[in-house]
Protein backbone atom coordinates (compact mmCIF):
# COMPACT_ATOMS: atom_id res chain seq x y z
CA UNK A 1 0.00 0.00 0.00
CA UNK A 2 1.52 3.25 -0.76
CA UNK A 3 2.00 5.68 1.63
CA UNK A 4 -0.48 8.73 2.57
CA UNK A 5 0.66 11.37 0.56
CA UNK A 6 -0.76 15.13 1.49
CA UNK A 7 -2.70 16.98 -1.37
CA UNK A 8 -1.79 20.63 -3.05
CA UNK A 9 -4.28 22.12 -0.60
CA UNK A 10 -2.94 19.85 2.91
CA UNK A 11 0.44 21.32 2.19
CA UNK A 12 -0.59 24.99 1.96
CA UNK A 13 -2.94 25.24 4.30
CA UNK A 14 -1.82 23.20 7.32
CA UNK A 15 2.15 21.53 6.71
CA UNK A 16 3.50 24.71 5.46
CA UNK A 17 2.18 27.35 8.31
CA UNK A 18 3.15 24.38 10.98
CA UNK A 19 6.87 24.27 9.65
CA UNK A 20 6.64 28.29 9.68
CA UNK A 21 5.56 28.55 13.60
CA UNK A 22 7.77 25.70 14.56
CA UNK A 23 10.73 27.47 13.09
CA UNK A 24 9.56 30.99 14.60
CA UNK A 25 9.14 29.20 17.84
CA UNK A 26 12.56 27.37 17.39
CA UNK A 27 13.95 31.12 16.88
CA UNK A 28 12.35 32.41 20.13
CA UNK A 29 13.25 29.79 21.85
CA UNK A 30 16.64 30.65 21.30
CA UNK A 31 16.53 33.62 21.51
CA UNK A 32 20.00 34.98 19.30
CA UNK A 33 21.56 31.84 20.75
CA UNK A 34 22.59 29.69 17.65
CA UNK A 35 24.46 27.22 19.47
CA UNK A 36 21.10 26.59 21.36
CA UNK A 37 18.81 26.83 18.28
CA UNK A 38 21.12 24.20 16.38
CA UNK A 39 20.45 22.16 19.52
CA UNK A 40 16.74 22.28 19.57
CA UNK A 41 16.13 22.08 16.27
CA UNK A 42 18.23 18.78 16.48
CA UNK A 43 16.34 17.32 19.26
CA UNK A 44 13.05 18.16 17.68
CA UNK A 45 14.30 16.28 14.57
CA UNK A 46 15.56 13.49 16.52
CA UNK A 47 12.00 13.12 18.61
CA UNK A 48 9.80 13.41 15.18
CA UNK A 49 12.30 10.48 13.92
CA UNK A 50 11.27 8.71 17.46
CA UNK A 51 7.81 8.74 16.49
CA UNK A 52 8.17 7.84 13.13
CA UNK A 53 10.65 4.76 13.37
CA UNK A 54 11.05 3.89 17.14
CA UNK A 55 14.19 4.49 19.12
CA UNK A 56 17.38 2.65 17.64
CA UNK A 57 17.38 -0.19 20.77
CA UNK A 58 13.77 -1.17 20.10
CA UNK A 59 14.87 -1.65 15.63
CA UNK A 60 18.02 -3.35 16.80
CA UNK A 61 15.83 -6.09 18.81
CA UNK A 62 13.67 -6.27 16.55
CA UNK A 63 16.36 -6.98 13.79
CA UNK A 64 17.45 -9.71 15.87
CA UNK A 65 14.52 -11.42 16.59
CA UNK A 66 13.66 -10.94 12.80
CA UNK A 67 17.35 -12.68 12.01
CA UNK A 68 16.30 -15.56 14.34
CA UNK A 69 12.57 -16.04 12.89
CA UNK A 70 13.86 -16.04 9.18
CA UNK A 71 16.94 -18.16 9.97
CA UNK A 72 19.33 -16.11 9.38
CA UNK A 73 17.81 -15.64 5.44
CA UNK A 74 16.94 -12.91 3.30
CA UNK A 75 12.73 -13.12 3.41
CA UNK A 76 12.51 -12.61 -0.78
CA UNK A 77 15.42 -14.47 -2.04
CA UNK A 78 16.49 -16.49 0.54
CA UNK A 79 19.93 -16.20 0.58
CA UNK A 80 22.49 -15.31 3.71
CA UNK A 81 21.65 -12.33 5.11
CA UNK A 82 24.96 -9.89 5.68
CA UNK A 83 26.39 -9.49 9.40
CA UNK A 84 26.11 -6.15 8.97
CA UNK A 85 23.84 -4.10 6.74
CA UNK A 86 20.58 -6.55 7.00
CA UNK A 87 17.61 -3.77 6.20
CA UNK A 88 14.24 -4.07 8.40
CA UNK A 89 11.83 -3.60 5.91
CA UNK A 90 8.25 -2.66 6.45
CA UNK A 91 5.38 -3.95 4.96
CA UNK A 92 3.10 -0.83 5.43
CA UNK A 93 5.30 1.93 6.15
CA UNK A 94 2.28 3.52 8.15
CA UNK A 95 1.66 0.24 10.67
CA UNK A 96 5.13 0.85 12.26
CA UNK A 97 7.95 -1.52 13.10
CA UNK A 98 6.14 -4.58 14.49
CA UNK A 99 7.22 -8.06 14.40
CA UNK A 100 3.99 -8.70 12.46
CA UNK A 101 4.74 -5.64 10.15
CA UNK A 102 8.53 -6.56 9.63
CA UNK A 103 11.08 -8.03 7.40
CA UNK A 104 14.54 -8.24 6.77
CA UNK A 105 16.11 -8.41 3.69
CA UNK A 106 19.37 -8.20 2.27
CA UNK A 107 20.57 -4.60 0.78
CA UNK A 108 19.53 -5.89 -2.96
CA UNK A 109 16.75 -7.21 -2.20
CA UNK A 110 16.03 -3.75 -0.30
CA UNK A 111 16.97 -2.08 -2.97
CA UNK A 112 14.95 -4.03 -5.61
CA UNK A 113 11.79 -3.22 -3.23
CA UNK A 114 12.56 0.36 -3.07
CA UNK A 115 12.63 0.51 -6.82
CA UNK A 116 9.34 -1.43 -7.19
CA UNK A 117 7.58 0.77 -4.63
CA UNK A 118 8.79 3.82 -6.23
CA UNK A 119 10.12 5.97 -3.57
CA UNK A 120 12.14 8.82 -4.22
Amino acid sequence: MPNRQLSASELENLARPLLSQVRARLTELANGNSELHWALRRKLYKELIYDERGKPMLRRALKQLKRKEQGDLCAICETQLPTKGAILDRLEAMAGYTQANTRLLCPQCDTQVQTERAYK
